[in-house]
């Protein structure tokens, strides 16, 4: 997809993943939050016709390549975007409770097992001071690792494919869990879809 950019449907309904995530917090989310980021990317692009071409992605993958101008703007807009994009694809109500083949061989591998990466995982979304995301993501040559981005930053910019993310922004949780991060953390698991996570790392 590319300029201009669209809000992407949700492809479950708002109350799908209650009760670990409201619908109110779901249409805050989508409709409010990732409308803004949409729509606040098209405006920086808006006057750079030569950039119309490229997708989200490609956008911020090599941000020191677009117009000093409009770098931050797309930088937390299209970042904004992407992470966005990303997150609804890697929920489902009743999702799996974990992975299964090559994607769980890999997560042992890389944390001695999968509790060992929940551990992992959970830390650095309840550990990220501020705005920001967790992520599971693969390097250049596939290996696993856990990590955190500030604000709207995406492991996309420092050439790694994002796998899974949880978003812990204040408004992905605080209408139902207000400071209670980490019981939000502990109910994502629930929604967690791991067949896209799986085709994700089947992509690599």
């Amino acid at each position: 997809m590319a300029y201009p950019f669209q809000l992407p449907g949700l492809e479950y309904p708002h109350d799908a993943l209650e009760p670990h995530i409201d619908a109110r917090t779901m249409e805050i989310h989508h409709g409010r939050h990732h409308a803004a980021y949409t729509a606040n990317l098209n405006a920086a692009l808006a006057g750079h016709p030569e950039l119309h071409g490229k997708s989200a992605g490609e956008l911020v993958a090599d941000l020191s390549a677009l117009p000093s101008g409009i770098r931050a703007a797309v930088r937390n807009n299209g970042g904004g975007y992407v992470n966005h994009a990303l997150f609804w694809e890697l929920m489902a109500p009743g999702g799996e409770s974990a992975p299964g083949g090559d994607l769980a061989a890999a997560i042992n591998a890389a944390f001695g097992s999968f509790d060992g990466f929940k551990n992992r995982f959970a830390a650095a979304a309840v550990g990220r001071f501020g705005s920001g995301w967790a992520w599971l993501a693969a390097g250049a040559d596939g290996s696993l690792e856990v990590l955190s981005t500030a604000n709207q930053d995406t492991p996309v910019m420092d050439g790694k494919s994002p796998l899974l993310g949880i978003d812990v922004w204040e408004h992905a949780y605080y209408l139902n869990y207000q400071n209670r991060r980490p019981d939000y953390v502990s109910a994502f698991w629930n929604v967690v879809n791991w067949t896209v996570v799986a085709e994700s790392f089947r992509a690599l």
